[in-house]
Parts: C-alpha cells; structure tokens; sequence
C-alpha cells in the first residue's frame, strides 16, 4: 500500500478547508466588497472620482474598478482574508488536539508542514484571483468593458487591459505569498489561531505606519507594504519592470526566513501532550 506524502496532506488540508466558517468568510469578502464598492460607484452623486490612481476611469471602465480595490485592499482587507487561512492552519490542531493523531498516519513533520502550507498558499491565490474576477465582472457590468488609460497616460484596448489587471494580480500574489509565510509562522508560534490572525494582520498594518512615518521614507522601498504597489509598474508605458523586481527579491527576504522558522519550530514540537 502506498504511504501518504505531501499531496495526500494537501488534499486533506483542502478538504478540511471546504468545511471551515473561515474559509467561507474570508472567500465572501473577497466577493462581496468589489460588489458593494461598485455600488457605491452607481449611487455617488460626484462623478468626478478622487484623488487616487485610476480614480477618474471608475465610471467610464469597469477595469479600473479591480485596480482600485487592489490598491486599497493591501491596508487591511486582502493580509486580513490570507491570515484568515494562514494564522489558523497550525494553531487549530493544537486547539483541537489532532497533530499528534495526524503524525500517527505514517507522516513525516516536514510532509504535514509542506501540505498545510501548500493549501494555506492555494486559499490565498483563490480569494485574490476571485475577488479580481468579481470586480471585473462587476465593473464592467457598471462602467462596461472599455478601453483603460495606464498610468504613462496612454489608452490600451478593453482586451489588453484585460490581461495586465490578470498580470497585475499575478504580481500582487507576492506580497500576498510572505503574508502566508508570517501567518504561518505565527501559527505554529502562538498555537492560537486568534492570537496568529490578528498578529499577521498587526505585522502588515505595522508595515504601513512605519511607510507614513517622518524620517522614515528612506525605508519605503524595503517595506512589505510598498511591494503591494509593485503591480503599478505593469501600467505604465513601456512597462516598468523595476518595482516587479524589487517587490521578488525584497518579499523573500521576508517570507523565507519566516518560513523557515516556522518549519524549524513545527518540527521541533512537543506533542506529547495531545
């Protein structure tokens, strides 16, 4: 008979997933706060937009509206709906006593580790890519499938507008994979998952003060939370492939050693005790 390995963990993980209030929850955020910022669009009596990127194009193309929520969902909404998964996917089997069953399955700690994270990544690509799709659908809907002014100015067609918001997505992936990593650390650290969700969350909003503080703008270009602008360079024209960069290299100088650490500590729990 063959021993379960790492895909067999992830497929449990996944499983596990489909029947948890969390998954739910953070999946419908991603859904529904495109929907009511959409809305909002409709009703506003002011059509002139803000003073935001994109802002102007809200009610003449319904492809501005994905760029604009991924430009105020890296504050709090998208590192809230990643921890939701990632804070919780370690610390809910010490909440429910399980991992000591879970190591009876001839698994390895490193196999367990590899496809809890795996499932944790494949929650947080899915609620990104998904709440991106619903505000595509939902903008064009409102504001119709036009052509899209990037930010050198330059008007490209509704298609290849199309693809750079799905390209930019792809981008924001990153910084969105080191928030996994810290969740998961956090998770296997705390053994809660309360104190591991809100703490990710924490990290990342910590990220944003330190980026508005005076003195401080020299750190701006080394902070996670600059790297969730990195998508903007695909905008501009001819594409700027510098922040893309910036944000590959500096996100894992994060994520890894966070990843690490929380493989060291997973492997060397004690649990024993349940």
């Amino acid at each position: 008979m063959k021993r379960p390995g790492v895909l067999s963990v992830y497929r449990w993980e996944l499983i596990k997933l489909r029947y948890q209030k969390r998954t739910y929850l953070g999946l419908g955020a991603s859904l529904i706060v495109p929907i009511i910022f959409v809305v909002a669009i409709h009703f506003r009596h002011d059509r002139r937009g803000g003073d935001f990127a994109f802002a102007s194009y809200l009610t003449r193309s319904g492809l501005a509206v994905p760029l604009v929520i991924m430009l105020f969902g890296a504050v709090w909404m998208f590192p809230l709906i990643t921890a939701l998964v990632a804070g919780d996917i370690f610390a809910s089997e010490d909440h429910n006593g399980t991992l000591k069953t879970i190591l009876t399955r001839s698994l390895e700690r490193g196999q367990i580790f590899a496809g809890k994270a795996l499932a944790a990544a494949t929650y947080a690509v899915a609620a990104i890519l998904l709440g991106g799709t619903v505000a595509v659908i939902a903008g064009s809907i409102q504001s119709g499938f036009n052509s899209l002014q990037t930010l050198s100015g330059t008007v490209v067609s509704a298609p290849k507008g199309l693809e750079l918001v799905y390209v930019g997505l792809l981008v924001y992936l990153i910084p969105i994979g080191t928030v996994v990593c810290i969740g998961l650390l956090l998770s296997t650290i705390t053994r809660n998952s309360a104190a591991a969700v809100v703490g990710t969350l924490m990290v990342s909003l910590l990220f944003q003060l330190i980026g508005i503080l005076p003195g401080l703008t020299g750190l701006q270009p080394y902070l996670l939370s600059t790297q969730f602008n990195a998508w903007q360079g695909l905008l501009r024209t001819p594409i700027d492939w510098s922040p893309i960069i910036r944000a590959a290299w500096v996100c894992a100088m994060y994520g890894v050693p966070a990843m690490a650490a929380a493989f060291l500590v997973f492997l060397r729990r004690d649990v024993a005790g349940g």
